[in-house]
């Protein structure tokens, strides 16, 4: 019988979670569509987190009834039913500024939100407790976002709210399989890099009721990311799963939905206009991406100018095939502190396969890439995410210190780590830089014993975010670390908030108490 059989046949014969919770392109159908592709709003996450005053049957029966024929009668009809999402306050700016530290202190109560009851006629999920939210545009909490949030959280003595988010991604997964991307609707056929493993492993739990609950909900995230098991084969990957000419298995970047994203539709439709692939083929790469958290990079992309060439699920990435790898051996240990043996010796057996599959085929040319199922070996980007099988401690000494060499000639910028080396005006390439990948290649490269190197790429990060800071009096959720500013590219405005900036920097000044510009 298949390693996957028992558990995937009762997810394959569920209803999705997208069907059993409908999103508002399927609520609102030709409305949804009619007002994301006139671009009603600037920004399409608008719409799509706009609160209905009343049943979506009343508010489709009148619009079939007396469609608007004017961009002003949509808008009237659209502000006729619909609540505007709240806008995110913005902290005070004063003159006078605040120690680094003490402001992104004074920050969390800002971006705290209570428990959440869903309310009818809203894309927000309920969560059972308090959380953070990025900042700006981001209204809900985010998957890995809050990994990165947490490390600044624990930080500053916030536990108690930290442990709260916990809670909130254990329901999440008990109602859907899994960690949405973000909690709201529109997101649910989707996830993004799976650190839950890692959240629970920043500061255990002691109480044995509690380490069950999470075990569950650990081998429940599992399943989800393995639930193409049981149609994988050689050369025909199924959902997330592949399986490499050897017969192993790795995982890929996968959406369950093959449509323009909601929250970004008329540019998923622009950019699938300008390719020659089947539009559906398109859309799933686009949404692979934004599952990636690299959305979007040239990692994903046959020609590096080019977004229509995206092609994320061809790709088998390194960074999520480490993350599960990590998640593996933290089951196995939680199943052995359980005395679950078949457990333990099971996800074991499950994390030694998949370290022999990343050595042979994510280990090529003395560095870590990404293998390109398109033409059977590694793609030519070199980006951050080779460091992440440093930052779980998969990679042998010879291969950390190969990174760590390649980490220093061509990814070490003056004001941080670069993502990529490509200038494509891709947010997800040069000259951005980004809090989670600072935190990645410094964690990982100072458990390899590269002390310094880490210190020295922490220094510059730090030194970037409070030139920054003083100069805007904001926290930001990128930079141009090439020219210490603000970062730029994307498909929406920079976001000041910022929780993952935050919480990396908090736990950067924790890690090297010298950095504090203020001391």
């Amino acid at each position: 019988m298949h390693r996957y059989f028992l558990p995937l046949l009762l997810a394959f014969t569920a209803p999705s979670t997208f069907a059993q919770t409908p999103s508002p392109a399927d609520l609102y159908g030709p409305l949804f569509v009619q007002v994301q592709t006139q671009k009603l709003f600037p920004d399409g996450k608008t719409f799509v987190d706009m609160t209905a005053r009343r049943p979506a049957a009343d508010i489709m029966a009148d619009y079939e009834a007396h469609p608007p024929q004017t961009r002003e009668a949509l808008t009237a009809f659209v502000v006729a039913n619909f609540d505007p999402p709240a806008e995110p306050a913005s902290p005070p700016l004063s003159g006078e500024r605040l120690t680094l530290k003490a402001h992104i202190a004074s920050l969390w109560p800002q971006l705290a939100r209570p428990a959440l009851e869903a309310q009818a006629g809203s894309s927000a999920l309920s969560l059972p407790e308090a959380y953070v939210v990025p900042g700006g545009r981001f209204r809900e909490i985010y998957y890995w976002d809050s990994y990165f949030t947490m490390l600044g959280l624990y930080a500053d003595g916030q536990d108690a709210l930290a442990q709260s988010m916990l809670t909130d991604f254990e329901s999440l997964i008990e109602r859907y399989g899994h960690i949405p991307n973000g909690a709201r609707s529109y997101y649910l056929s989707r996830s993004q890099p799976p650190v839950f493993a890692l959240m629970l492993e920043i500061k255990p739990s002691a109480d044995p009721g509690k380490q069950s609950r999470e075990l569950a909900a650990l081998r429940r995230e599992h399943d989800f990311w393995m639930a193409g098991s049981y149609c994988a084969i050689k050369y025909k990957p199924c959902q997330r799963v592949v399986v490499m000419p050897d017969g192993s298995q790795l995982n890929r970047y996968w959406d369950d939905r093959d449509t323009p994203r909601e929250e970004s539709y008329a540019e998923d439709v622009a950019t699938s206009a300008k390719s020659d692939r089947p539009a559906a083929e398109v859309y799933r790469d686009l949404r692979a991406a934004a599952e990636s958290g690299w959305d979007f990079s040239s990692r994903w992309l046959k020609e590096p100018m080019d977004l229509s060439s995206i092609r994320t699920t061809d790709i088998v990435p390194v960074d999520l095939n480490s993350l599960l790898w990590k998640q593996e051996t933290i089951i196995a240990d939680r199943c052995r502190k359980l005395a679950d043996i078949v457990c333990a010796t099971q996800y074991d057996n499950w994390a030694k396969a998949r370290k022999k599959a990343i050595t042979r085929y994510l280990w090529r040319d003395h560095r870590f890439a990404d293998y390109d199922l398109g033409t059977g070996g590694p793609t030519f980007t070199v980006s951050a995410a080779m460091l992440y099988p440093l930052f779980v401690g998969l990679a042998s000494d010879t291969e950390a210190r190969a990174t760590a060499r390649l980490t220093r000639l061509q990814l070490t910028a003056q004001g941080g780590l670069r993502t990529t080396q490509n200038p494509t005006g891709q947010q997800w390439d040069s000259p951005n830089g980004w809090a989670p990948l600072q935190w990645i290649a410094v964690k990982g490269l100072s458990d390899y014993g590269y002390d310094k190197q880490a210190h020295d790429l922490a220094s510059r990060f730090i030194r970037t975010v409070n030139l920054t800071y003083r100069d805007t009096g904001k926290m930001l959720e990128k930079y141009d670390i090439e020219a210490r500013r603000p970062g730029g590219g994307g498909e929406y405005p920079l976001q000041d908030g910022f929780g993952w900036t935050n919480g990396v920097t908090r736990a950067l000044l924790a890690k090297y108490p010298d950095l504090d510009p203020d001391q």
